[in-house]
């Protein structure tokens, strides 16, 4: 190999924006994260976000400070499977290149799945028909440290049988102000679930939520109220008296954010 290939070869990887007449297009990606080095996906002041680093990687790489749009807020320590974020570019982009170039700038706990052309007027929250997430228990006495910041580690056993009767309470339509963390500032607390499994393989258990939108905190809620039911602290049918209740002091205790993972958003 020559010496100016081998200069050639030891760059960074580039990303090239083609242009056309100064055209805009807008580009959804689809990244994966984990949340533990991050205070969350918001931009905030004195805290590294994930929302922060993409917008530093898309800048390193196309040359401008982007506007990025995220899907959702999550809190910190909180991660993601498939989160979808947006922002607009030069006409023209290579889209294939575009997550290759960019994953070789992110840091390792932040990787770019995809990337593709969407309508003007798509907004990646709004425009979600559903989402899901997955929250996972780490169930067993002793610590995992492969585990750890991964899973909620919950030392009692806990009674699969009780917690998916439970489970079977919240799918519909509710309004599920019992779920719904102190203080926020939501009028409407109507919510769709229409889909809520719980499995457990070895000593993780998962419980899948899939609804046409989410209040603040109320997956963490809804599985401090399922280990309740695990733990034969609560009968399963007392899930519906607590979402009559429309009482946040009635339901469970908020599970810790280590647990959850935005795992995709249907459009």
């Amino acid at each position: 190999m020559s010496p100016s290939n081998s200069s050639e070869a030891s760059k960074p990887l580039i990303f090239s924006i083609l242009c056309k007449a100064g055209a805009i297009m807008k580009i959804l990606l689809t990244i994966s994260y984990l949340g533990g080095r991050y205070h969350g996906w918001q931009v905030q002041k004195n805290a590294v976000t994930v929302q922060e680093t993409v917008q530093n990687a898309i800048e390193k790489i196309t040359g401008k400070r982007r506007d990025l749009t995220g899907c959702s807020r999550t809190d910190a320590g909180v991660h993601a499977v498939g989160y979808c974020c947006c922002f607009s570019a030069e006409d023209g982009t290579d889209l294939f290149s575009l997550p290759k170039s960019l994953n070789a700038v992110l840091p390792s706990d932040i990787s770019v799945l995809s990337a593709r052309e969407v309508p003007e007027d798509f907004h990646p929250r709004y425009s979600a028909k559903e989402k899901e997430y997955i929250y996972r228990i780490y169930n067993s006495y002793q610590r995992n440290p492969f585990e750890e910041g991964r899973a909620m580690h919950y030392r009692h056993r806990l009674d699969i049988a009780g917690m998916s009767a439970a489970a079977e309470y919240f799918i519909g339509t509710h309004d599920f102000s019992a779920f719904c963390a102190s203080g926020s500032s939501v009028k409407d607390t109507v919510r769709t679930v229409s889909e809520l499994e719980i499995t457990k393989k070895n000593d993780i258990i998962s419980v899948r939520i899939k609804a046409d939108g989410f209040l603040y905190n109320m997956v963490r809620i809804i599985v401090g109220t399922l280990i309740q039911a695990g733990e034969k602290r609560i009968e399963p049918e007392r899930a519906a008296d607590i979402i009559k209740s429309r009482d946040r002091t009635m339901a469970g205790p908020t599970a810790p954010p280590e647990g959850l993972y935005l795992n995709r958003v249907i459009y």
